[in-house]
């Protein structure tokens, strides 16, 4: 083909077809559904006054929520991962119940876990009366905070952690094995490096979820300021009797999980997403 006949080919043209029109409209009006009430949220929160940042609920709130949070995604940390590493790693009768199981508490409605939690460590639960001859009264108090973001938020943990076990090459760790280093060694120095984009990524969803969990924690531990009353509940409270910090407190959570969620997917390997 000459120059001049290049020269005489038609100008790609963009095709537009019925089905990407629709497609592209539906997806816009996701996006426009879901980016409103947190633009709506933006815009009344940004101009309230220092009052409604610094009020005494709002300080007492994220103080402890951050507390309870960290507490929790450190125990999901020191529980999980040698769960996560065993339903990765090994086969054994009834691994798939107890997978189910442990990610059972992310689909439970919140109330439904809330009931479990009183079921089991409440006065008249299961071990209640066991706690309360030793002097431990769990319900109602900043430890029931804590149990209940580690009931709901310690599977997102252990899924994500489990997917990045799972993908770490076993070939280093057999080389390993071969020069005479101990399982243990291997683990701390090959297999927890390795998977640790994906532990990573675990622990900042366990974070993120235990700091905006709102239903087991209401009903496990109570509503009660500076001692179990987490950024969620004070928002439910602010509604009825402190509009402003309840706005202040919605917008820091919607800032922290944007944030959470927009750096897992960044340290995340690629696949795995959101554990």
């Amino acid at each position: 083909m000459t120059t001049a006949e290049l020269t005489r080919q038609p100008t790609p043209t963009l095709r537009v077809s019925s089905g990407r029109v629709i497609f592209l409209a539906l997806a816009g009006a996701l996006v426009l559904f879901l980016a409103l009430p947190l633009l709506a949220l933006v815009v009344r929160a940004l101009p309230l006054g220092l009052d409604a940042w610094m009020s005494e609920t709002t300080l007492a709130a994220l103080q402890l929520s951050l507390l309870t949070a960290t507490l929790s995604a450190c125990i999901a940390f020191g529980v999980g991962t040698p769960v996560a590493y065993l339903l990765a790693r090994e086969n054994f009768r009834g691994k798939n119940v107890i997978d189910t199981l442990i990610d059972l508490p992310m689909v439970l409605p919140p109330a439904v876990a809330g009931i479990a939690l009183l079921m089991a460590f409440g006065r008249r639960g299961l071990l209640g009366p066991a706690l309360s001859s030793i002097g431990i009264e769990l319900p109602f108090t900043t430890a029931a905070v804590i149990i209940a973001e580690t009931f709901v938020a310690a599977p997102f943990y252990v899924r994500s952690a489990k997917a990045g076990f799972a993908n770490v090459d076993r070939k280093l760790e057999q080389m390993s094995a071969l020069l005479g280093v101990s399982n243990l060694r291997t683990f701390f120095r090959i297999t927890l490096p390795l998977a640790a984009p994906s532990l990573v990524s675990g622990l900042l969803m366990t974070w993120a979820r235990a700091l905006g969990e709102f239903g087991a924690t209401i009903m496990f531990a109570g509503n009660f300021p500076g001692r179990t009353q987490t950024m969620p509940l004070a928002i439910y409270s602010g509604l009825e009797s402190n509009l402003d910090s309840a706005l202040a407190l919605s917008l820091i959570l919607v800032s922290v999980s944007f944030g959470i969620l927009f750096t897992v997917r960044k340290v995340s390997p690629k696949g795995i997403i959101l554990g």
